[in-house]
């Protein structure tokens, strides 16, 4: 197997520094990482598009669940447009039913827009209650990769379902595991199932927000962010 790519989620132009100084082989780029990342703000895709490694920008219009109504999904057909005409190299896709299976509809509809970009399924993947036929879906609808859990909070802990998902898979798309991931936890995560790629914001605790906006509401007293030295660490941690 040719080495497993990091890929680092990012959500504001320091941690996209930092992902890029630290050797983070892709990007996905969002907004809103305590909500499970929204789309990115145009100016953020316009710096990201001048980094040196692909990026890859999440469609998500909204917090909360990936169940899309008409707007929902007028929302992110003109947020795939907003993509593309900023330079960046894919999409990050995904879209349940209310019982948690894939919306094949809106997904086609989705991949149909972002024809010539590349295309994540993410981790909407980790609702449904069956891996393996997800897996052949998101084949069928040309995905280049899944991003999973495992069905859980914890990718560790969810081992079993994102095995299915790689045997199922037998090399027609990569499965890339994320959630919960650390230096210290990955190997063991590698040594039970040998994914194509890991997933991480790869963050620290970063300085302190200024008083006042902490007293106003605006930000919390301490902040994530992406540290290359934790992305070093994770590179070093898959190639051991």
């Amino acid at each position: 197997m040719s080495a497993r790519l990091l890929e680092v989620c990012v959500a504001d132009p320091q941690s996209l520094a930092a992902a890029i100084a630290g050797g983070g082989d892709r990007i996905e780029l969002c907004s809103g990482l305590e909500l499970g990342g929204l789309t990115p703000s145009a100016g953020l895709m316009r710096l990201a598009a001048t980094a040196p490694i692909p990026v890859y920008a999440i469609v998500r219009p909204r917090s909360g669940d990936f169940v899309c109504d008409g707007a929902d999904l007028d929302a992110m057909l003109g947020d795939i447009d907003a993509i593309r005409a900023a330079g960046l190299a894919g999409v990050v896709l995904g879209a349940s039913r209310p019982n948690g299976e894939l919306d094949l509809k809106v997904l086609a509809r989705l991949q149909e827009q972002a024809e010539g970009l590349g295309s994540t399924l993410h981790r909407a993947i980790d609702l449904v209650p069956d891996f393996a036929e997800a897996t052949e879906a998101a084949i069928a609808l040309k995905f280049e990769r899944i991003l999973t859990s495992g069905g859980v909070h914890v990718a560790l802990d969810g081992v079993d379902n994102i095995a299915t998902a790689l045997t199922t898979a037998r090399g027609r798309i990569k499965i890339m595991a994320g959630s919960g991931l650390t230096p210290a936890n990955v190997g063991a995560l590698l040594a039970a199932v040998p994914v194509d790629e890991v997933h991480s914001s790869c963050a620290s605790p970063g300085p302190a927000s200024s008083a006042p906006a902490v007293r106003l509401g605006f930000a919390a007293e301490t902040r994530r962010r992406t540290d290359p030295a934790v992305v070093r660490a994770f590179k070093a941690a898959m190639a051991g």
